[in-house]
């Protein structure tokens, strides 16, 4: 009887075990990461008699916690896949709405105002029409520094999310070395009784560390893991955990990298951090928002540039030669704004670098790495983007000269550089930001040209001039002003005569005299063919024996020519500085015209297009992140739906379960309750 009695309480006390652990399974039904626990009963060892083996009893040999390792790896796997795309998607979208937008974006302002120089350009006089130029053209400013500013915004954004992520990484990994600590320590692991709730804990801690970086999870001993970066730098050994950090770019100081400390040592470890919501944010940082802002000042530039040129060879109202349109793109303070010293230069480097543009229509936008090798004076120029040198040579001494590049110079003012020294090269760089308008009032547009031509009353041929073409008033090797145009409201040198006379295999000699001293001083002169277009004055600067004048005329027909022996000196035509043009629409016309005239990429985009150029790009790129979010998505929900199905508590198998604990508990109490009527009534039997 008491053996009965012992067996029916193992039957209690283990159904008692099994209905506690069915309750603890339904009521974390909903606690994320919880892995269904199962009780698995062994019977006791039993009593060997002559007749055979009599049981006695059952006892509970383990409460196993229901995980597949493989499964819930591939859930922390597919949640760095996802948190990555979300995070990128996200800014991609926030970005691409803002290029995008007709009130945040750039088209509707360069396009008002294009049409409004052409609405000027029909009528020159009018003080209103130039005074709407001049409001567009602030919106046009206004529209490139609102996006810059909108940039730096959600660079920003950026940071703080990084900063914020790596403390919730640094509190996880502090709670992953705390359990493997706490499980290490359970009392009955050396036994094989595992620590479920920690178990449980420590794989959702490290789904959660998965959602913000991709990571490797390696069993060690003690049932402990060790967590690595993918390319093995280690987060967590053991109970100790390595902290994460940001600080301040060494390359570029607006930008944050990550380091990792462990062991007094700290390290950059930007090219570690892949996947998760923080490889997300890095990606985007450096495939959507430098791009950005290196396109968007690569346009500011071409059209500061375009417009000042253009502006500069033009006449305003009051007879004065036009100046700058917009800021100088090549100003001292804007050259040395374009170089960046790395921040773990030597400090004994003193070299003064400047980059300046020297074809706004061939410059890239992108970003160079200069770095300097041996004595300090071998250089490297990288191309961040591609990871290619694309110059290199050797500094003279002294160190002053130049590194040349499609559309701009490196230009060494100075100094000296130390082996291992990097600078950021960046053309564009600050573009967006310093962009603003220099002419305040209408009367100083410059819609004129300075320059015409007419044709003498007593012409008798059929010759034909044109009105010119206004081609720079600055020496392009000094930048001074030309010496015809160093006198305003004047040509300096003119007016010019241009004459005919015989000779030459053509029959026809042509030149062109200024008014200086001495008297009929000849600045050009050549043969002259009526059967084509002739060009009066180089257009190279640089040519050999070049009659550079900073204007080119043309000329068709048949002039006719002097006749010493009837005195005819031949047809005459008179180039002369434009006095009182202003109803002269050219240079306006001109101005006009680059809203749709090729300027960018070498002659093969327009301003307009450039930018649908940049919109595109950024769109192409958020519409492929928005279909890895939806296909990390779906992953994701696949790998945890198999987790779930081995891992998940089912409410209607636990709930069946309950019911088949409440019966054998039952059962084993009605066992005791049986062999207590045996000794009851054996006991009366004794009365």
């Amino acid at each position: 009887m008491a053996g009965l009695i012992g067996i029916g309480l193992t039957g209690i006390l283990s159904h008692q075990a099994a209905l506690n652990t069915t309750g603890n399974n339904i009521t974390n039904a909903n606690t994320p990461g919880y892995s269904r626990q199962e009780v698995l009963f062994e019977t006791q060892e039993g009593q060997r008699t002559g007749a055979g083996t009599i049981g006695s009893g059952v006892n509970v040999a383990d409460i196993r916690r229901l995980a597949n390792e493989y499964l819930v790896q591939q859930v922390r796997e597919d949640s760095t896949l996802y948190g990555e795309q979300q995070a990128l998607n996200s800014e991609l979208s926030r970005l691409d709405n803002l290029l995008g937008g007709e009130t945040t974006g750039l088209s509707n302002a360069l396009n008002n105002f294009f049409a409004s120089l052409q609405n000027a350009a029909e009528d020159p006089t009018s003080l209103p029409q130039r005074q709407l130029v001049l409001s567009e053209a602030q919106q046009v400013v206004n529209r490139f520094q609102a996006l810059n500013q909108e940039f730096i915004q959600q660079r920003e954004s950026i940071k703080t999310q990084m900063q914020q992520g790596v403390k919730d990484a640094n509190t996880l990994l502090k709670s992953i070395a705390e359990l493997n600590l706490a499980i290490s320590e359970s009392p009955g692991i050396a036994q094989g009784q595992m620590p479920n709730e920690l178990l449980d804990k420590r794989d959702e801690k490290l789904r959660q560390l998965s959602e913000l970086v991709s990571i490797k999870v390696t069993p060690t001993d003690g049932s402990q893991v060790n967590v690595s970066l993918s390319n093995g730098l280690s987060l967590v050994v053991g109970s100790n955990a390595s902290t994460l950090g940001t600080r301040e770019n060494a390359e570029d100081p607006t930008r944050l990298e990550f380091t990792l400390s462990n062991g007094g040592r700290t390290l950059n470890i930007d090219e570690q951090i892949t996947g998760g919501k923080l490889g997300g944010l890095l990606r985007f940082d450096t495939e959507g928002l430098k791009p950005a802002f290196d396109e968007l000042g690569r346009i500011a530039i071409a059209l500061s540039d375009t417009m000042n040129h253009q502006h500069e060879i033009g006449m305003d109202l009051e007879g004065e030669l036009g100046g700058l349109f917009f800021t100088d793109i090549n100003s001292l303070e804007a050259q040395r704004s374009r170089v960046v010293p790395n921040g773990n230069n030597a400090p004994a480097t003193t070299g003064q670098l400047a980059v300046e543009i020297t074809d706004s229509s061939a410059l890239p936008a992108g970003r160079w790495t200069l770095q300097f090798s041996g004595d300090g004076r071998s250089y490297e120029l990288i191309d961040q983007a591609t990871g290619k040198t694309v110059n290199q040579g050797r500094l003279p001494d002294p160190a002053q000269s130049e590194i040349s590049m499609p559309g701009f110079n490196i230009r060494v003012e100075g100094g000296t550089f130390n082996a291992g020294d990097k600078y950021l090269i960046q053309p564009s760089r600050n573009a967006a930001e310093s962009i603003g308008l220099v002419v305040s009032r209408e009367e100083d547009l410059a819609f004129a040209s300075p320059i015409r031509a007419s044709a003498g009353d007593d012409n008798i041929g059929t010759a034909e001039i044109d009105q010119g073409t206004m081609l720079d008033v600055r020496n392009p090797f000094t930048n001074s002003l030309l010496p015809g145009f160093q006198s305003s409201g004047t040509l300096a040198n003119g007016p010019l005569t241009v004459s005919f006379e015989p000779g030459g295999s053509t029959g026809i000699l042509y030149s062109v005299t200024d008014n200086s001293a001495p008297p009929n001083n000849v600045v050009a002169s050549g043969e002259y063919d009526p059967q084509r277009i002739n060009n009066l004055f180089e257009e190279d600067p640089a040519a050999a024996g070049s009659d550079y004048q900073g204007f080119q005329f043309r000329m068709t027909g048949k002039p006719a020519v002097a006749n010493a022996a009837t005195g005819f000196e031949g047809d005459k035509f008179t180039i002369e500085f434009n006095s009182n043009g202003v109803s002269d629409n050219r240079n306006a016309e001109l101005l006009a015209a680059f809203g749709t005239a090729n300027t960018l990429n070498g002659g093969s985009q327009s301003f307009a297009e450039g930018y649908a150029g940049l919109v595109e790009d950024i769109g192409v790129k958020t519409r492929q992140s928005q279909l890895d979010v939806d296909a990390g998505k779906t992953l994701l929900e696949q790998s945890t739906n198999q987790r779930e199905s081995v891992s998940g508590v089912n409410l209607d198998e636990e709930a069946g379960r309950l019911i088949q604990y409440q019966a054998a508990y039952n059962a084993s109490a009605q066992v005791m309750s049986v062999a207590q009527d045996l000794f009851n009534t054996l006991l009366q039997s004794f009365r």
